[in-house]
């Protein structure tokens, strides 16, 4: 099983997980907000994730939450909270994820600065 390793810009957080074969933007809103841009992610399993360092989490909203680094700041996961499972940021990852762009969520919200360019499936909501 492949896994990969990531931290936040200081590197008081890092985590070591397993990914599930799917990368995903969004497009959203909040990920906008929080990211400058559209936010990358992987996603995996919470049992295949390894966290050490004080992540602190932000209800974004009544369905989920997001985790950063409270010293640095840095965005490094978004879960829904009835789902085991986990968003990581592609960013966060040290070296090549092995990963390829699956598709694109909320595309409906994009910022009108940029275009989707690429072939990956597009959902609108």
């Amino acid at each position: 099983m492949q896994r990969l390793s990531g931290s936040c810009n200081c590197g008081a957080v890092t985590f070591t997980l397993v990914p599930e074969e799917r990368a995903t933007a969004c497009h959203c809103g909040q990920c906008r907000k929080q990211s400058g841009s559209y936010w990358m992610s992987g996603q995996t399993h919470l049992d295949n994730m390894t966290l050490t360092g004080d992540v602190r989490w932000f209800e974004a909203s009544p369905t989920a939450k997001r985790g950063f680094c409270p010293t640095c700041g840095s965005w490094l996961f978004w879960k829904a909270h009835d789902e085991d499972k986990v968003s990581y940021s592609l960013g966060a990852i040290d070296g090549n994820t092995g990963l390829k762009l699956q598709r694109h969520i909320f595309t409906g919200d994009k910022g009108d600065y940029y275009d989707i360019a690429d072939s990956a499936a597009q959902r609108v909501d």
